[in-house]
């Protein structure tokens, strides 16, 4: 262990100062705990909630419905709110379950200070799984509820930043898909502002949420596209059931 730790040293980042700047290599059992982190929170991300609740619960696939996408808004529309419920609170923990386990497999098979690595690549691969699920033929959602639940384990400070504009953002638009792509595009923005209150370096944990981002924000291309023609989809909130 002492020679692991002869080979970094410790820079800081947004899980505090675990993050470190590898000096001579990861060593080959690092490598092998983050191929092994990654296998693994890429197939808890393909555990697509939507598409499970929508077979257990009412004999169908979401995806032969509304926008065909697996994700708690189509869920919504589709099957009502116990559905959607379900589904987001499923999304968002297998996006946390595979960033803490991710960080526990580095941290406790390698060294501690490798824990952040394993835990924003296992981020990565759950919202990867999420969106192209082996289990369901590589279809799935759009990675918000998912990708929530990683950040929700890598900086819950981050995540209350986010949900206000996510909030706000819906009260005023009625729109979950302008909400979420405003979210994602400040997603890295508040993630190196926090990084640089707290002294911590920006480099590595603002990469890794540009990327989340990136992705997040090319899966609504559709949900842009209406954006601009004027076309998509509202939530009336004014609607009252009779």
């Amino acid at each position: 262990m002492t020679s692991v730790v002869s080979t970094m040293e410790i820079i800081g980042g947004a899980d505090g100062p675990t993050a470190v700047f590898v000096t001579a290599g990861m060593p080959w059992q690092g490598i092998a705990w983050l191929a092994v982190s990654a296998v693994i929170a890429y197939l808890l991300g393909s555990l697509d909630f939507g598409i499970i609740v929508s077979k257990l619960l009412y004999r169908d696939d979401i995806r032969n419905h509304g926008s065909g996408n697996a994700g708690t808004t189509n869920i919504l529309r589709t099957f009502g709110p116990k559905a959607a419920l379900l589904t987001v609170i499923g999304d968002i923990g297998k996006g946390a379950v595979a960033t803490v386990l991710g960080r526990f497999l580095l941290s406790h098979f390698v060294h501690s200070a490798f824990g952040v690595y394993g835990a924003y690549l296992a981020a990565f691969c759950a919202v990867c799984g999420h969106l192209w699920p082996i289990w369901f033929k590589f279809k799935g959602g759009k990675g918000v509820a998912t990708a929530a639940g990683a950040i929700l384990a890598t900086a819950p400070t981050v995540v209350l930043a986010l949900a206000v504009v996510f909030f706000v953002t819906f009260f005023i638009s009625h729109m979950v898909s302008l909400s979420s792509i405003l979210a994602a595009v400040a997603y890295p923005i508040f993630t190196a502002l926090w990084s640089m209150y707290k002294g911590y370096s920006v480099g590595f944990t603002t990469v890794c949420a540009l990327i989340m981002a990136a992705l997040v924000i090319w899966m609504h291309r559709s949900n842009i596209q209406r954006l601009k023609n004027g076309t998509e989809y509202k939530f009336d909130l004014s609607k009252k059931k009779k």
